[in-house]
């Protein structure tokens, strides 16, 4: 009998910090027997953060590696909070951001979408890896899985195209078996890698994209995304998600992690 898998996708978390955390590991509880793949956003304000660490590196003024320093320390306090000293998990993280230290460390790449992806990407990297660690440790069996593995994208960066073919053959290879094996599987949102390697982002709303790529490719005609909002704007959603509801059947359900109680909500597309 073939396994029936959900996909899952939570949105960054929108400075509720701790208490959300609390809020998706509750969600997750109900999870934790079925085959579930959880598709983490950078959380609160990242993205933002750290697209401001890309200009400044582009600007050369000195100001980059100091707005790192203040998203490292941000994300260091969350996890002392939710972990306490857990040196392997703080180990970790610190390893996602060396990522940006090298590229701090070198000019700046011709290409000013190039430097933007391998900077700004490590914020869903990041909030991928805090949310494993979490579930793990409030009980919650859960294997991270990295989505550069996975999604294989041209040389677009910022909006990295696709290789279905390539992206479908991983998720049969890596990401099915990863789903069968008990507890959650956690992935980065908003990110695919080039055949060399460099990391590529998918554009605006580029998290629900991943999320719909893994749904098409896990053959899941269902996708829920939570969010710390009560209503989702279908204009606010990645152009590919709105056509995989349109074109490929895939049903879109919303809710609010902040009142999990409430009813879903179908996205509705004119």
């Amino acid at each position: 009998m073939q396994e029936s898998f959900s996909v899952l996708k939570f949105d960054g978390l929108a400075g509720e910090g701790v208490a959300a955390l609390k809020n998706i590991v509750q969600i997750l509880t109900n999870y934790r027997e079925k085959h579930v793949l959880v598709v983490v956003s950078a959380i609160g304000d990242t993205t933002a953060a750290l697209e401001k660490v890309a200009e400044a590196h582009r600007r050369q003024d000195g100001q980059a590696v100091l707005l790192l320093e203040e998203i490292k320390r941000f994300h260091y306090n969350l996890l002392t909070e939710l972990l306490g000293e857990n040196e392997s998990v703080f180990a970790s993280i610190n390893d996602v951001f060396v990522e940006i230290d090298w590229v701090l460390e070198d000019e700046p790449h011709e290409d000013a979408g190039y430097d933007y992806d391998q900077i700004v990407s490590v914020g869903e990297v990041v909030a991928s890896k805090v949310v494993a660690a979490y579930l793990e440790h409030s009980g919650l069996p859960t294997q991270w899985l990295d989505a550069r593995d996975i999604i294989l994208t041209d040389n677009s960066y910022r909006s990295g195209r696709v290789d279905w073919t390539e992206t479908m053959e991983r998720n049969n290879r890596i990401t099915k078996p990863l789903l069968q094996e008990p507890g959650l599987v956690v992935t980065p949102g908003f990110i695919g890698s080039t055949t060399e390697n460099f990391t590529t982002t998918l554009g605006p709303r580029g998290a629900d994209y991943s999320a719909a790529i893994f749904a098409s490719c896990l053959n899941v005609n269902e996708m829920t995304i939570w969010s710390p909002l009560t209503e989702l704007d279908p204009e606010q959603m990645h152009p590919s998600v709105l056509e995989s509801i349109q074109n490929k059947g895939l049903t879109v359900l919303f809710k609010s992690y902040l009142k999990p109680e409430s009813a879903a909500k179908v996205l509705a597309v004119s």
